[in-house]
């Protein structure tokens, strides 16, 4: 599973890319963030098109910028990521498959486009989405989550939304994000990991809970180890995934209808 670590920090992220993360993501989405995520505490970032420069110079590593939703705005923000070496855009809130169309034809192969998945319009959009040339498609929970009003972050895991665009994905999938084993709240980090290993994710993020529990920590070390958890959960019986299957559930119960409890789970690939 390929981890990509949010940051414009030049020397520390350069560091987490050579201990094993595949890469970088600079942060350019701001745009009506701060209404749509009001009293939700979130983070909303600040990264500018001269942070994007200098990771590029500080990383071999894929560097991967997240623009804006669709707008007027697309097209220079396009042209400037390319132009300051992102070898890939990611486009949030997507609620149409034209949208993304529109921003395949601005891009115009010079990089890799991926969509994030964060809104009830792209749920349902899904498989139209998936059919186009993509890089990669992202689940996003918090933004979903908020667009569908709910206040249940880790719902879409366990009411079968993730499993059906799971479905109609070909291209590199991802959903939610990892931090160091033994850390997570309220889903513990291995029983995530094992949800994301149990949809054949192929990638991740590695966020705010990551880089705060990797205060003081060596990503030489820490990093190799959230590698190898990985791979010790792809190795895992079916009886062991279906234990961490019902752990998840077990924190999101509470809130959830039996109907819910349905998704069958099968041996970790």
């Amino acid at each position: 599973m390929d981890l990509f670590l949010f940051s414009v920090d030049p020397g520390w992220g350069s560091d987490v890319v050579a201990a094993g993360a595949a890469g970088i993501v600079v942060d350019w989405e701001r745009r009506g963030k701060e209404r749509r995520q009001l009293g939700e505490g979130t983070q909303i970032s600040t990264d500018t098109p001269e942070d994007l420069t200098r990771m590029r110079a500080a990383t071999d590593g894929r560097l991967i910028c997240r623009l804006n939703g669709y707008g007027p705005w697309t097209a220079d923000e396009v042209e400037d990521a390319i132009a300051r070496g992102a070898e890939e855009l990611l486009l949030p809130m997507v609620r149409t498959a034209e949208s993304v169309d529109r921003t395949l034809d601005l891009v115009a192969g010079r990089c890799g486009l991926g969509v994030l998945i964060e809104t009830q319009d792209a749920v349902d959009a899904s498989a139209a989405i998936a059919s186009r040339p993509l890089s990669r498609v992202y689940v996003g929970l918090n933004d979903l989550r908020i667009d569908r009003r709910s206040d249940q972050l880790f719902r879409p895991l366990v009411d079968g939304t993730v499993d059906a665009v799971r479905a109609e994905v070909s291209q590199p999938f991802g959903v939610g994000g990892l931090t160091l084993p033994g850390g997570g709240f309220p889903v513990p980090g291995e029983v995530l990991a094992a949800e994301l290993v149990r949809l054949r994710t192929d990638f991740t993020f590695l966020r705010r809970s990551f880089i705060a529990d990797m205060h003081g920590r060596d990503p030489w070390v820490e990093v190799p180890k959230l590698l190898d958890s990985l791979d010790e959960l792809r190795r895992a019986d079916p009886a062991d995934a279906a234990a961490d299957r019902q752990r998840l559930l077990a924190v999101t119960r509470p809130s959830l209808p039996a109907r819910h409890e349905s998704v069958t789970v099968g041996p970790a690939a």
